[in-house]
């Protein structure tokens, strides 16, 4: 399926782009750093996982695109459903930039005390507490069922263990940070969906 591995590198690409840049913007809305993950306690785990995650979804599609093929297809999909699952990281994708968008200031990488951002309970974030991770899920499932393979399965795997480690972390320090505010957010609002 050659079309197939550009698409996944330039959606990963552009993610990635977007990702960034609503970073960059939301730390200048904030007035400081969103970057957290080097000042939690906690936090090292799950920040390589992510990086690694996110490094391999950007650098194996490149490899396929070029003819490497380090390792098998565990089986092999119709093109109807890679290109169903091609259309769900790409649906993952689009979500979890428009989640990051939507939380504007309140936006951080990671979490430390004392710098937290206001609880945002509107839009997506009233059906889940982390619809960005839901969204970043989605886009690595939906690359495992486009090329299924243990490469593929590895780097969502480390995407699901970094989002349930981090998630655990992020909710203790909202806990402390924002109080009974946070409390009752998280008593109407599912974890994940």
């Amino acid at each position: 399926m050659p079309a197939l591995y550009p698409l996944s590198a330039l959606l990963m690409t552009a993610y990635l782009v977007a990702f960034f840049v609503l970073t960059a913007q939301s730390a200048r809305a904030a007035g400081r750093p969103v970057w957290l993950f080097g000042r939690g306690d906690g936090q090292r785990l799950p920040a390589l996982l992510f990086r690694l995650a996110f490094a391999g979804g950007l650098l194996y599609p490149l490899l396929l695109s070029a003819g490497i093929e380090p390792v098998r297809e565990l089986a092999a999909p119709p093109v109807a459903l890679r290109f169903a699952g091609l259309a769900l990281a790409g649906i993952g994708a689009l979500f979890a930039v428009y989640v990051q968008h939507y939380m504007g200031a309140s936006w951080r990488i990671g979490s430390a005390e004392g710098q937290s951002g206001a609880i945002v309970d509107t839009g997506p974030f009233r059906l889940s507490r982390n619809p960005v991770f839901v969204g970043q899920a989605a886009l690595f499932m939906g690359f495992v069922a486009a090329r299924p393979d243990i490469v593929q399965f590895t780097l969502a795997a480390a995407v699901v263990l970094a989002v349930w480690l981090q998630v655990a972390i992020e909710e203790k320090v909202l806990e402390r940070d924002l109080g009974l505010p946070y409390a009752a957010y998280r008593q109407r609002v599912r974890r994940w969906l």
